[in-house]
């Protein structure tokens, strides 16, 4: 059975509805073209557009920006090399990119969310799944075993901590992607009475400095921060796993990019 690209977009947004605004759309591809195989990724870097071309994958659904904005803005960008090669590869390979963010965050739960606790393996540990967070109640694990778990789970090499290491925690609050700054984590703690807030990533002198007043005051407390695709990565894995479900004639692949940031 032929499979459109409009029938797949569609197919993403029903769960939600139509949303007025948002960044998510079909930057580069045709709305009717038949769908030959599909990729879900975090970012759709250069390198993973040609691991999806050569998988002869001609629809890739990426949760980030393709030009390295929020909004995917390419002002300013003309004349760089870099944004010139991308392009052109893109365009010349013919493949279909549509950004899904706005939409699988608003799933619920979170898309993005729901596939981080699957990888982790803490789905039933859930008591609330709130619009930025989820709050879990975990068997008591200090806050290194936490650490350790996750980069075992999420096969990455090393997160970052605030607080106490030797921490035990019972009830902690998971907030993926760019939702660690002090707004939307601080208020938790108190409000939710959490051990740990765990989060993608966030504004260094936010969530980490309260973090560190908090223990100097006798408060035991802890945050640790996984990066922003490591938090986020796993729900396009989920993604994944939703489409082949849905789409049985489509090869389906998820496609993990390279690590960012290198320890020296």
């Amino acid at each position: 059975m032929t499979v459109t690209v409009r029938q797949v977009l569609d197919y993403l947004m029903e769960p939600v509805g139509r949303l007025e605004s948002t960044v998510d759309r079909l930057s580069f591809g045709r709305l009717e073209s038949e769908v030959k195989g599909i990729a879900t990724v975090f970012i759709a870097t250069h390198e993973v557009i040609e691991q999806a071309i050569a998988l002869g994958v001609n629809l890739i659904i990426t949760h980030e920006g393709t030009f390295y904005s929020h909004l995917d803005r390419t002002d300013g960008l003309e004349q760089d090399p870099v944004y010139q090669g991308k392009r052109q590869l893109i365009e010349a390979s013919g493949i279909a990119i549509f950004r899904f963010h706005d939409y699988f965050h608003r799933y619920r739960p979170d898309g993005i969310m729901a596939g981080l606790l699957e990888a982790l393996g803490w789905t039933s540990f859930v008591q609330d799944h709130q619009p930025a967070a989820s709050i879990l109640a975990i068997p008591p694990m200090s806050v290194r075993q936490v650490a350790e778990h996750m980069k075992q789970a999420l096969h990455i090499p090393f997160v970052r901590m605030a607080g106490e290491e030797e921490l035990l925690c019972t009830r902690i609050g998971v907030l993926a992607g760019y939702r660690g700054g002090g707004s939307t984590a601080l208020p938790l703690f108190e409000k939710e009475g959490l051990d740990l807030v765990i989060a993608g990533e966030g504004p260094e002198w936010e969530t980490p400095e309260y973090v560190k007043d908090a223990v100097h005051q006798g408060k035991r407390k802890a945050f640790i921060l996984l990066g922003h695709a490591e938090s986020e990565e796993p729900g396009m894995e989920h993604l994944a796993g939703l489409l082949r479900t849905q789409f049985e004639s489509v090869p389906v692949h998820f496609l993990p990019a390279r690590r960012s940031f290198q320890v020296l």
